[in-house]
């Protein structure tokens, strides 16, 4: 079976051409801008990111915030309630 013109395995003719082939130029688009316009363009970007962002309401912050800090607060008591009665049981094995 014989493939067909263009496929990936062979190129076609044009391709193989030296006056058809561009010149890659070094690094990119980024090579032309110089390092402050690749920051302010790195600076308007994460702004413009911002602005997508849907703010949580201050109800919400309250209630996400007082969730959160129950959370850790269960947890830690759990950590403790583990530690202790690991602490216990060492003493217990080991004198």
């Amino acid at each position: 079976m014989a493939d067909a013109v263009g496929s990936i395995d062979t190129p076609d003719a044009q391709d193989e051409a030296p006056e058809n082939r561009k010149k890659s130029r070094k690094g990119g688009k980024r090579a032309k801008k110089g390092p402050l316009k690749r920051l302010a363009l790195f600076y308007r970007q994460i702004i413009a990111e911002l602005r997508k962002v849907v703010w949580p309401t201050r109800n919400q912050l309250t209630s996400y915030t007082t969730v959160v800090i129950f959370f850790v607060a269960i947890m830690i008591a759990v950590v403790t309630v583990i530690d202790y009665g690991l602490s216990h049981a060492a003493k217990y094995v080991f004198g």
